[in-house]
């Protein structure tokens, strides 16, 4: 695949780079994989086996980077890794990362998504070469109050379910990590980075609205919607990448005055309720696509979730590039190229970064 002809400087910044991914093959991982290589970068991932029909494998991205096969709980495996990479910067993205499943293996997620952290965080700390770390959590790791207006970086980290709870350990581990030997006589800056919930092409995971809005539209069903008036920060999956690749690289060149905890999700006026959210899915979608609420009254979801980015605003000069409606077009337009063309997703995925960033690349293949 040729690198972009893309003159954003956060991208420019990453060609040549070693970088390091952590859950590669998830949905989230799997677009930042492509996003990377199409900067220029030299990526590895380490993550689980991915699904046979997952996203990494529609990316084609097991011909593009250098992948290991390794649960995030095996330390010795990851720091062997790490260590025998070299990376320059280190993206964290691997987790349990469903409410629903939490739910069904609290131990589990508490194990993978605590000590995933501590053992990524040790990985880093025995390999000179890395000088940014960026850990992925949430904007769920806020003690939710069912406030009206939206969470600062400053305020009260306690989760109530075991995903949510368990990421705001994970943020208490990194702010030990940074604190205990990250300090500022180590040139390793490290920071966390909290997004709203993001949507895009390729999400296949179970109990998530738009991948639900996918699986019911593709079979001419009605969508099951479980909490249409739950408010949330939806954004699309490369407003939140662009955040994490800017602030990856603003912390390896300024560490002091960069690196900390930041939000990533649209402004206060622009969340959405999942109705909301739903209504547009079904406007872009067409086929007279409708849907129904169906409650789950046994798992605790919260009504109100907003998170405030100004810090990212001010001091990253980060801001959203689609809105959500541009986003939920973006997202459909996908989903029926996956259904008509899936073959050649690839490159449609690449084109769709191309246009986020401003750029045609007639090289995209």
């Amino acid at each position: 695949m040729e690198g972009m002809d893309i003159s954003l400087d956060v991208l420019d910044f990453y060609r040549g780079k070693k970088i390091f991914v952590t859950g590669h093959t998830g949905f989230k991982g799997s677009w930042l994989c492509r996003l990377l290589l199409n900067a220029g970068a030299t990526v590895t991932g380490y993550s689980l086996e991915p699904e046979s029909k997952g996203l990494f494998n529609l990316f084609q991205l097991s011909e593009k980077i250098e992948s290991y096969t390794g649960d995030i709980q095996n330390m010795d495996f990851l720091c062997d890794t790490v260590s025998k990479v070299r990376p320059d910067i280190v993206f964290h993205l691997a987790a349990q990362p469903l409410v629903l499943q939490s739910y069904v293996d609290p131990v589990g997620t508490f194990r993978t998504n605590i000590m995933g952290t501590v053992h990524i965080l040790e990985a880093v700390r025995r390999c000179e070469t890395i000088r940014s770390i960026v850990n992925i959590t949430t904007d769920k790791v806020y003690e939710n109050k069912e406030f009206l207006w939206a969470y600062r970086e400053n305020e009260n980290l306690c989760g109530i379910d075991p995903y949510s709870n368990s990421k705001s350990c994970s943020e208490l581990v990194t702010f030990s990590y940074r604190n205990s030997f990250f300090h500022s006589g180590d040139n390793r800056a490290l920071s966390t980075a909290r997004s709203g919930n993001v949507i895009g092409g390729g999400d296949f995971a179970a109990d998530r609205i738009i991948p639900d809005c996918f699986r019911a539209a593709s079979k001419g069903k009605a969508i099951v919607v479980r909490s249409p008036h739950s408010v949330r920060p939806y954004q699309h999956v490369l407003d939140c990448l662009d955040g994490y690749l800017l602030l990856a690289k603003k912390q390896y060149e300024e560490k002091e005055r960069f690196e900390g905890s930041y939000n990533f999700g649209p402004s206060d006026e622009k969340c959405l309720t999942t109705g909301e959210l739903v209504d547009q899915f079904c406007h872009y979608w067409g086929d007279h696509l409708t849907w129904f609420t169906q409650s789950d009254s046994v798992h605790h979801e919260a009504t109100y979730l907003k998170i405030d980015s100004m810090k990212a605003r001010t001091i990253l000069n980060w801001k959203q590039k689609w809105t959500i409606t541009e986003a939920v077009e973006k997202t459909v337009d996908w989903y029926k190229h996956f259904l008509n063309e899936g073959n050649n997703i690839a490159a449609y995925t690449d084109a769709q970064i191309s246009d986020y960033y401003g750029s045609v690349n007639k090289n995209v293949r």
